[in-house]
């Protein structure tokens, strides 16, 4: 990850935002090291909730009353912060829907069935999270196309050759992480994004675990589409960004049907709603959006240049305290890597792991992260993941530290 010149976070005050961080679990301090699955939430974004419940709670693009008009406003005021976020050329380009998951499997459904046909090729990592498999898998069964996989080496990096190998003029589709949740690697999608343009192919990225890390900015990307998690942005869970080039969106047909993605209804035809919302059928997670603009507010005050060098350090400091315990294997040692750290012990089960840190507070992910093709590579049952956000710091590092070697010692 590129390291910029920003001032350090006074983390410890940060904490003071989240106010779960605050207790304890087992008896000690909560160490939560999980945030490449899900962050914590910040007292603005909970009030935010909190406070359009209690004063402005209505349904959105419907009504003409004021409770109405108020909860639209705000609503549409979040998907302008989106735009300018990610710098998107237009908010009609900024569809919410519940994760990057669902935004995913919107582009395979709409795009996928339109353009992709028998015998076509889409082409995928082998790093990819299930939600940027599955799709892709179903839509090759429905329709006739090939999956092929970039391979990965074993620091966990894309074997670029083979990716300039696999481009075809059989290729109707690149989708990637920009940044592996298992792994922690950061692709380099830019330079991937340009080969596979001149080919003319339409690339997806994958980012969940991107967003909370880096800026994105999706005109200099040039990303065809972008898919985002908010709860691993700070934001509650059950909404979620596709961002999608204007005229790619406007060819696409709509994956569901029903309110708020209609212009006019008859019995004999419907006539669609121009893009954002033809691809928003029904009541949409009101609330979980206004929550999404809270957390956006927030980590942009913070400033995510410095947030993304404090993570690097913690990542670096913990890579090198984990070289005391000799029963340590990192899993991905890519040179350009995100704030995840994944690891096995000899002769402990990652689930074990998992369960004996939880016993001293620490909150860390064991299992195969929705990432199977992954463990099967490096010919491991499931990794233990310590994955770092804002608010965590080298003491709790040195936490983690302190319990692997005991655990180490209780199994021997």
């Amino acid at each position: 990850m590129n390291i910029t010149q920003t001032p350090p976070l006074n983390v410890h005050r940060l904490r003071s935002d989240f106010p779960i961080l605050s207790q304890t679990v087992r008896g000690k301090p909560l160490v939560y090291l999980d945030n490449a699955a899900t962050t914590q939430k910040p007292h603005c974004v909970i009030d935010a909730i909190s406070n359009f419940y209690q004063k402005d709670y209505a349904n959105v693009h419907r009504g003409v009353h004021t409770l109405s008009e108020r909860a639209t406003l705000a609503y549409e005021a979040v998907r302008k912060q989106v735009q300018q976020h990610f710098n998107a050329a237009s908010e009609k380009e900024i569809i919410f829907v519940r994760g990057a998951t669902e935004a995913i499997n919107l582009v395979a459904y709409s795009y996928g069935n339109r353009y992709i046909n028998s015998g076509d090729e889409i082409l995928i990592s082998a790093m990819e999270h299930h939600s940027n498999i599955v799709p892709w898998q179903m839509l090759c069964k429905q329709s006739g196309a090939i999956l092929k996989v970039i391979p990965i080496n074993q620091q966990g990096e894309l074997d670029l050759n083979q990716f300039e190998q696999l481009l075809s003029p059989k290729t109707r589709l690149l989708a990637l992480s920009h940044m592996s949740n298992a792994l922690g690697t950061i692709n380099p999608v830019k330079q991937m994004i340009a080969q596979a343009h001149q080919h003319g192919i339409p690339v997806l990225l994958d980012g969940a675990q991107a967003a909370p890390h880096m800026q994105v900015d999706v005109q200099d990307l040039d990303c065809d589409f972008y898919a985002v998690s908010g709860h691993k942005l700070y934001a509650p869970g059950g909404i979620g960004i596709l961002y999608g080039k204007q005229q790619l969106l406007e060819a696409m047909p709509p994956w569901q049907g029903g309110g708020d993605m209609i212009r006019r209804v008859t019995f004999e035809e419907t006539e669609y709603a121009p893009i954002p919302y033809k691809f928003e059928a029904g009541t949409p997670s009101i609330v979980d959006t206004i929550g999404l603009g809270a957390a956006l507010d927030y980590i942009n005050t913070i400033g995510l240049d410095a947030i993304a060098n404090h993570e690097a350090e913690l990542l670096a400091y913990c890579q090198q305290q984990a070289e005391q315990i000799p029963q340590l294997k990192p899993i991905g040692t890519a040179a350009d890597k995100g704030a995840i750290f994944s690891f096995v012990l000899e002769r402990v089960h990652p689930h074990d792991i998992g369960t004996a840190m939880d016993h001293l507070g620490i909150a860390i992910r064991a299992g195969h992260h929705c990432a199977m093709p992954v463990m099967d590579y490096y010919q491991v049952p499931a990794t233990a993941r310590a994955s770092f956000g804002l608010y965590n710091t080298r003491e709790e590092v040195d936490v983690l530290i302190d319990g692997l070697k005991q655990v180490i010692e209780v199994f021997g």
